[in-house]
């Protein structure tokens, strides 16, 4: 039973990033525009997240500084891609290059220090109830907030007029510039949303899953929330399902390797990222015409005069 809780709460911490970063992509692609640089946001904000909580001492403080610095990062792809209708997709890399060299010059005076991280929920009686206790009622707020974003934004695409404008920008942005909305500053807003979120993920990593702050460690996981975005097929709730599947993968070959299988560690190390690249094959295998991808992604968009 012990081991069963400790796989699961291990599952949940090494999902959390992915989540929460997978969401904020989420938004950003169904109003239309890519973003490949939720890496190069994400690793800014384990960066910015660090330093504002060790110079403050405040959790939140470094959680708000990793989204701050997200949504500043989320401005120059927006700057690039919507208003000088620069390429998506290389805006989008050269964001994640620039972002991995800032987040090295920001952290170079952080590393090797600690922090306390961020408390766990604990309710009397309720926490102590065996395997689901800590599960239910024993996690950070990372956690829990990660669930509560994905309720918030199902609930905002597809039951406010909002959400559905949005949605509009994302499958036929000439109709809905036509219908006299303003089709960059909603993709703007969702592309800080986007940064917000991906900020957000990567100040966890320090702040939550491990105390302290070391160059390049999302390691990749900003690249495994695109994935994620395409292997729910641009659905909130099918993120969940997709994130806490590439967690428990991540998870579990570490339990693999702890129990002595006789499996080079840099294969089972490179499971995630198998199973992202094998997951993107089936997929684009099966679909056949009935994809819910916004027809306008990645498309540059350029109003009338």
């Amino acid at each position: 039973m012990g081991l069963i809780e400790a796989i699961i709460l291990s599952v949940l911490a090494a999902s959390t990033p992915l989540l929460l970063a997978a969401t904020g992509e989420l938004v950003t692609e169904r109003s239309g525009v890519l973003n490949l640089g939720v890496e190069g946001m994400m690793i800014v904000g384990a960066a910015c997240g660090f330093g504002g909580a060790w110079l403050s001492g405040s959790i939140i403080v470094g959680a708000l500084s990793g989204m701050v610095a997200g949504i500043l990062m989320s401005l120059i792809f927006a700057l690039m891609a919507l208003g000088l209708a620069v390429n998506q997709v290389a805006t989008g890399l050269a964001l994640t290059i620039l972002g991995i060299g800032l987040s090295g010059l920001i952290g170079a005076g952080f590393v090797g220090e600690r922090i306390t991280p961020a408390p766990h929920l604990h309710v009397p009686g309720l926490s102590d109830i065996p395997l689901a206790g800590r599960i239910l009622f024993g996690e950070d707020g990372f956690v829990y907030l990660s669930i509560a974003l994905v309720v918030g934004v199902w609930r905002f695409l597809y039951r406010t007029r909002a959400g559905l404008i949005l949605r509009a920008c994302g499958d036929n942005h000439v109709s809905a510039h036509a219908l006299g909305y303003p089709v960059l500053r909603i993709r703007l807003y969702a592309v800080m949303f986007g940064g917000a979120c991906a900020g957000l993920a990567g100040a966890y990593l320090p702040l939550a899953y491990t105390p302290f702050f070391i160059p390049g460690m999302t390691a990749g996981r900003g690249w495994i929330a695109l994935a994620l975005t395409v292997f729910a097929s641009w659905r909130p709730t099918r993120l969940v399902v997709g994130a806490y599947l590439f967690g428990a993968v991540t998870i579990l070959q570490l339990h693999a390797q702890g129990a002595g299988i006789g499996i080079p560690s840099q294969f089972m190390s490179s499971l995630p990222y198998l199973a992202t690249i094998i997951v993107l094959v089936l997929l684009s295998r099966a679909r056949t015409g009935g994809s819910t991808a916004p027809a306008a992604l990645g498309t540059v968009f350029v109003p009338d005069r």
